[in-house]
């Protein structure tokens, strides 16, 4: 994982912290999305990662499967992404991911929920780079344009919007209605109240 040395102390705790959301099922998941989704994207297969964190992370790190997967997920002659290739030049590995990115965030992902270059690059934070891939799989099957390959239950479903439109007889009627949970006066009384400054009688 890049040439960093190995981290002490409190930064140590937060990494191992980090490194717990990891979650392999969700990486198995993932591996079969992304070699399905990529498979008939120009004829050439994408090779299967080695198991485990380390080897997810460098099956990823170059950007080229990531950038194939981007692709795959718009028709064809409008890939976000124009020119993929294998590099061993770290500054065109970290292009590639941070081109991945622009094209995820533009396909609808949130802003917040897209992991930086440096937590794949340098496998600083895995979990973040498995949670941006969930969340593009869950918008793929809820856009239902066809382009999504895999099973649809792999992911979980994006909540629709549900407009309801009432007419304006509708909306006036509700206007005099007084609604359950602002409450009621209905027989409030004082009874069993006592006076002001006045001890409480216990009996």
């Amino acid at each position: 994982m890049a040439n960093r040395g190995p981290s002490y102390g409190l930064s140590r705790e937060v990494q191992q912290k980090i490194d717990r959301q990891y979650d392999p099922e969700l990486e198995q998941v993932l591996v079969r999305w992304i070699l399905a989704q990529c498979g008939g994207d120009g004829g050439s297969t994408v090779a299967q990662p080695a198991p485990g964190r380390d080897g997810f992370q460098q099956w990823l790190k170059d950007g080229t499967v990531l950038c194939r997967l981007i692709n795959s997920l718009h028709p064809r002659g409008q890939a976000p992404v124009a020119k993929i290739q294998a590099s061993a030049m770290a500054f065109k590995q970290m292009e590639q991911i941070s081109q991945f990115l622009q094209a995820a965030e533009r396909y609808g992902i949130a802003a917040t929920d897209i992991f930086q270059t440096v937590d794949l690059w340098e496998g600083k934070n895995m979990a973040c780079v498995q949670r941006t891939l969930m969340n593009l799989g869950s918008l793929a099957v809820a856009k239902g344009d066809g382009l999504f390959v895999g099973d649809p239950n792999w992911f979980p479903k994006k909540s629709q919007e549900n407009r309801r439109v009432f007419s304006e007889d509708k909306l006036k009627e509700g206007q005099s209605v007084i609604g359950l949970q602002m409450g009621t006066n209905r027989g409030a009384s004082q009874a069993g109240m006592t006076g002001y400054g006045m001890p409480r009688q216990i009996l």
